[in-house]
């Protein structure tokens, strides 16, 4: 069950120790290549700025973005900023995302993301949460996805096998960790089905694409699924 008030605390926490560590980087640092492909940590910092407005639009029945070509100038226009600038931003947008979603509201409707998705307004602040804490490893700056709290990464894992599954390009893939806990996805391509074991952290990093997936173990006879981009 979705608690969007145990979210909205946690994204709280998480925002806080992002906000910490973006503070620790001068203007070089925010200039230099992020974990992110083609991006700077300042497009990592714009990212989430913009990201925060654009679900207080979804929270409040607006669209996301104007459109994907919006979205991408002005991440680009805002990731060379100082570094004043892109904290004041980064503090500012947050804070506006939690008063949105800390107002009375119906929890149970149903609310417009991007691209014809949609969602439960309850899961909005778990959302923000995986942007929050898995750009934050993406900044390389020493904080891992090791250092997430196993409950967010069970629940993340939960929501990208969600994600894949029936995916026509993935085989029937089961995944566990090393705790027992185990998800299904893919099933939409023909073959397998395989099993792909490893530690939690391994495993978000393979669904999210920020891991190789070396470290898991397959079985079943075939390789790595290999997964779409997100």
């Amino acid at each position: 069950m979705i608690d969007h008030v145990h979210d909205l605390d946690a994204l709280r926490e998480a925002t806080g120790r992002l906000l910490s560590a973006t503070e620790k980087l001068d203007d070089s640092a925010l200039a230099s290549p992020s974990r992110l492909p083609g991006w700077s940590r300042g497009h990592v910092v714009a990212h989430l700025s913009r990201n925060a407005d654009a679900l207080v639009n979804v929270l409040q029945g607006r669209p996301m973005y104007a459109d994907s070509e919006t979205r991408d100038r002005d991440i680009e226009r805002d990731a060379p900023r100082p570094r004043a600038e892109q904290l004041a931003d980064l503090s500012e947008s947050a804070a506006r995302f939690v008063a949105a979603a800390s107002a009375p509201a119906d929890w149970s409707r149903t609310v417009a993301m991007r691209n014809g998705v949609t969602d439960s307004a309850s899961r909005i602040p778990f959302r923000r949460r995986i942007e929050v804490e898995l750009h934050h490893v993406d900044l390389g700056v020493g904080y891992e996805l090791e250092d997430l709290a196993d409950e967010f990464t069970a629940r993340e894992i939960d929501f990208l096998a969600e994600r894949f599954a029936g995916h026509p390009d993935i085989v029937s893939t089961g995944v566990a960790d090393d705790r027992g806990r185990s998800w299904t996805t893919g099933g939409g391509a023909a073959g397998g089905p395989v099993t792909v074991r490893g530690t939690a952290p391994e495993l978000l990093g393979w669904l999210s694409g920020r891991r190789d997936g070396s470290a898991l173990t397959v079985e079943g006879g075939l390789p790595l699924p290999a997964l779409p981009s997100l």
